[in-house]
């Protein structure tokens, strides 16, 4: 017993002649988990949103949801207005030219939106077309489709000079890949880069957001607004201008593209091209996240510029991942790759 109380009392350890107390700040860094590595969530939770398959009941329930409420909209508007006519005629038919003034600029919206949609499915055709075309390296069909990029491109002050340029040097070429490539250099390169640009400061600004904003859901919110933005712009650079509704829709189809070929995710392939000679292990993990969603911004504004783009890049180089982030992160984050 006396042994066992023995064991049971406190353990005194006695420390070497002159050996001072160690003290917390000499304690070694706790190292970081293996699962520090950047992965670009803001990003991917964009693009697992904005790829989200769209149920058909689902959309049979927005579509009669969205119906029911405005017939009670209109309903009510309705009773308002001539109830208030019946009290104050006056004031009735003013609050009634209000009411008509809502529903004509809605229905300009609306006509606003349907021309948006005809501008995109105009570029459609000429992808189709230039595809076509060189395809079967059809001379006529590539003339067809200069045609249809000049009444395009009509009436931009910007493209006056490449159409010019186009239109003396056409009759040069004897095949499709000629033309369309003349057609890439004069008309399309000053559009690319103007491309290039947007996603530059949309992969910019989504690497600031993320590496200097820790405010749960602030990197996917600002990540998501940058890359709507980013597209319309895009689009509006080649001829497609979209509404609200067009943008959305464009949205969709760059990341169902991108989800569809697995190139929103994080491979090594990706991780080189923005290390730079480990760049992202040399930063923070909050500063790696900005770099990573920054480089599959990148990826998602070369998806838009080939969607939105009336010609397929043939003779023209197409835009780089790793160019474009490194001219976008260049003093941003010291060196940029």
């Amino acid at each position: 017993m006396t042994e066992e109380r023995k064991r049971r009392g406190p353990v005194l350890i006695e420390l070497e002649q002159g050996a001072a107390p160690a003290s917390p700040a000499e304690a070694p860094p706790v190292p970081e988990p293996d699962s520090a590595t950047p992965e670009g969530r803001a990003m991917q939770t964009v693009a697992t949103l904005a790829a989200r398959p769209r149920s058909r009941l689902a959309r049979a329930f927005w579509w009669l949801l969205s119906l029911l409420l405005g017939v009670i909209v209109s309903v009510a508007a309705w009773d308002f207005a001539t109830g208030l006519m019946a009290r104050l005629p006056a004031l009735g038919w003013a609050v009634t030219g209000l009411f008509a003034a809502v529903l004509l600029v809605l229905v300009l919206i609306a006509l606003r939106e349907a021309a948006a949609f005809s501008r995109l499915r105009r570029i459609d055709r000429v992808q189709q077309m230039a595809d076509a075309a060189l395809a079967g390296g059809d001379l006529a069909a590539a003339r067809r489709v200069l045609d249809r990029l000049e009444a395009l491109y009509r009436g931009r002050a910007d493209t006056r000079w490449g159409r010019e340029r186009l239109a003396e040097r056409a009759g040069e070429q004897m095949d499709a890949d000629g033309l369309l490539g003349l057609a890439e250099a004069e008309l399309l390169a000053p559009l690319d880069l103007a491309a290039r640009r947007e996603v530059e400061a949309a992969a910019r600004q989504v690497a600031a957001i993320t590496a200097l904003v820790p405010v749960a859901l602030a990197d996917v919110v600002g990540a998501l607004t940058a890359n709507l933005r980013m597209i319309r712009r895009i689009a509006e650079i080649y001829g497609g201008r979209s509404g609200t509704l067009g943008s959305l829709r464009l949205l969709r189809a760059v990341f169902t593209h991108l989800v569809a070929t697995g190139a929103v995710a994080v491979g090594d392939d990706l991780l080189h091209s923005v290390a730079g000679g480990g760049l992202v292990s040399r930063l923070s993990r909050r500063f790696g996240e900005g770099v990573v969603n920054g480089a599959l911004t990148a990826r998602v504004g070369v998806a838009a510029i080939e969607v939105c783009r009336p010609l397929p890049f043939r003779q023209a180089r197409r835009p780089s991942v790793s160019g474009i982030l490194k001219r976008a992160l260049t003093g941003l984050f010291g060196q940029g790759g």
